[in-house]
């Protein structure tokens, strides 16, 4: 215990790596996973704006990249990394990896949530004279909401579980603390400590999105 109070500013420094990593992935691999999802749903045969062969591409691409464990896609796209944030190491680089990789995983589970909408409400909406792109996202978008925010939670989660692996590439974080302070020196109660910091991230989050879904569900 002295020790991890000698390591104390080096653990908090570990949070604020962990919250950075976590905010920026969750916030721009949820923005561009909206943008894959809609897409998937609205292209899709039978959908609002159906066109095969754009379905067929994105749908391919996100069957591809989503089953790809965190680490072997962090290495695979080292040459990605470097064209366009100039690093493979680092917070940014872990971070510009975990936003590509939520991307792929939130996709999906929009365009999961958009398919669960009663169809009685788009036909209704075609019938009232809505444009698809209007029906898409006034009618359709709003009526998943809840389910939606449920599904970026998860995301969270995921996030907050594959940041910890940040250390491996010089990205910081909860995880890389936990190793190099806990682990590789046998002093198991700062890697306790650090877990049951992470679990307390992981409650917020979990907390916060109930809250936001029971909101959207009542609306």
């Amino acid at each position: 215990m002295d020790e991890f109070l000698t390591n104390l500013p080096v653990f908090r420094e570990a949070i604020g790596q962990t919250f950075y990593i976590v905010l920026i992935s969750v916030v721009a691999g949820g923005l561009l996973g909206l943008a894959l999802g809609l897409v998937l749903y609205a292209t899709r045969p039978g959908s609002l704006m159906a066109n095969r062969f754009v379905y067929v591409v994105v749908n391919i691409l996100v069957n591809l990249v989503r089953p790809i464990p965190f680490v072997i896609f962090l290495t695979a796209i080292q040459p990605l990394m470097l064209v366009a944030i100039g690093t493979t190491i680092g917070t940014d680089a872990v971070t510009f990896a975990l936003s590509l990789a939520a991307a792929f995983a939130v996709s999906r589970i929009i365009e999961q949530n958009l398919l669960a909408v009663e169809p009685g409400v788009i036909e209704a909406a075609r019938a009232a004279g809505a444009r698809p792109l209007s029906i898409l996202l006034t009618v359709v978008v709003p009526e998943a909401l809840g389910p939606v925010i449920l599904g970026y939670t998860f995301i969270f989660v995921g996030v907050v579980d594959m940041s910890a692996q940040a250390g491996l590439f010089g990205g910081g974080g909860l995880g890389d603390f936990a190793v190099t302070y806990g682990s590789q020196r046998y002093n198991w109660p700062v890697v306790y400590i650090t877990v049951a910091t992470i679990i307390v991230i992981v409650q917020a989050g979990q907390f916060l999105g109930n809250y936001l879904a029971r909101k959207a569900l009542r609306r």
